[in-house]
């Protein structure tokens, strides 16, 4: 597997700790709980080597990628019920191809417009976020 060592998602260094906890690997990428919780259920799927673009993938990795994303989120539906799910693969900053999943909610921030990369308003202590991520595993 292609790694960098300059990479949070490559080398899960304490800046991904900091901002996301490690729920599960998938098929060919990793889920992740992103810790600021505006917008209940957000997670994070991050693809397995160190690529940036969607296009570097072979067919095949992107269709696996893509299944894993969509696997993701018909799970936070099935789990959180929000009205819409947005997605989001910026990467300008942090090279490595990963997608937010962020669930929207009719009375929720920023419902019907972009989603806030990271509001830093909303934190749940140990246990919600425990008791959030034993809720996905149980439906992926």
């Amino acid at each position: 597997m292609k790694k960098d060592d300059n990479c949070l998602y490559c080398t899960r260094n304490a800046l991904q700790k900091e901002l996301m906890i490690e729920i599960c690997d998938l098929k060919i990428s990793t889920l992740f709980l992103f810790k600021e919780q505006s917008y209940p259920g957000r997670c994070v799927v991050a693809y397995k080597d160190h690529v940036n673009e969607l296009f570097e993938l072979s067919d095949e990795d992107r269709n696996q990628f893509m299944l894993d994303v969509a696997h993701v989120a018909r799970t936070m539906q099935k789990v959180f019920s929000p009205m819409k799910i947005n997605y989001g693969a910026y990467s300008d900053k942090l090279a490595h191809l990963h997608f937010h999943i962020v669930p929207k909610y009719e009375d929720g921030l920023t419902f019907g417009s972009t989603f806030e990369m990271n509001p830093k308003k909303t934190y749940l202590t140990d246990t919600k976020y425990e008791e959030m991520i034993e809720k996905l595993k149980g439906q992926l």
